[in-house]
């Protein structure tokens, strides 16, 4: 099983911006097919994105590119901000992403899904496992009034429950009381696979 100190990443592993615009269109392609297998939708508005090592140095690479981050503490900065998205052995990490398109649709729903980043829950071999902020995150994201758009949210399962994993089918369900979805979203096989991965199964 990967230590998790070993899953996180470190100044060594961001190419400056010369070296990655070498390697971008590849690993862009990559990145594309990795969330194909990670991404899984709920519903008309909700998506969650499974994270892992490299979909985090993407998106730090990305952000280093497009705002033009040179020194070292800027990306250390960056590297605080998204390591807690790489998950530890035996937890899964996601992005969750409330996709509106529609100034009348964020107002309708924003306030309407306050608390939706507590509401998804896996579901498999029996089990039940709610996920739960992450908790760096918590604190800029969460209103009482009316959600954020984007959130970063966790599993934790115990190490039964890593072992029982993708041994029958994987479904994922959102609970939420304004967005109660008749049917849960079972999982590819494809996506199973890279959440025991993530899991250390």
């Amino acid at each position: 099983m990967t230590a998790a100190t070993d899953r996180k990443l470190t100044l060594a592993d961001i190419s400056d911006l010369r070296e990655y615009e070498r390697e971008r269109d590849e690993f862009r392609a990559h990145i594309i097919e990795l969330k194909k297998k990670r991404r899984v939708g709920l519903g008309p508005h909700v998506t969650l994105l499974f994270e892992n090592r490299d979909t985090v140095r993407f998106q730090i690479q990305e952000m280093a590119r497009v705002e033009k981050i040179f020194t070292d503490e800027g990306i250390e900065g960056e590297l605080r901000v998204y390591n807690p998205l790489i998950p530890e052995p035996g937890s899964l990490s996601a992005t969750l992403f409330v996709e509106l398109t529609s100034d009348e649709d964020l107002r309708e729903w924003l306030p309407r899904l306050v608390g939706v980043e507590r509401s998804v829950v896996l579901r498999f071999a029996g089990q039940e496992v709610r996920c739960t902020p992450e908790a760096d995150h918590e604190a800029q994201l969460t209103r009482d009034e009316i959600t954020a758009s984007v959130h970063y949210v966790q599993f934790h399962l115990t190490p039964e429950q890593v072992a029982e994993f993708g041994e029958g089918p994987v479904e994922l369900v959102l609970d939420h009381p304004t967005y109660l979805l008749e049917q849960a979203e079972e999982l590819a096989p494809s996506t199973v696979a890279e959440l025991r991965a993530d899991l250390g199964a």
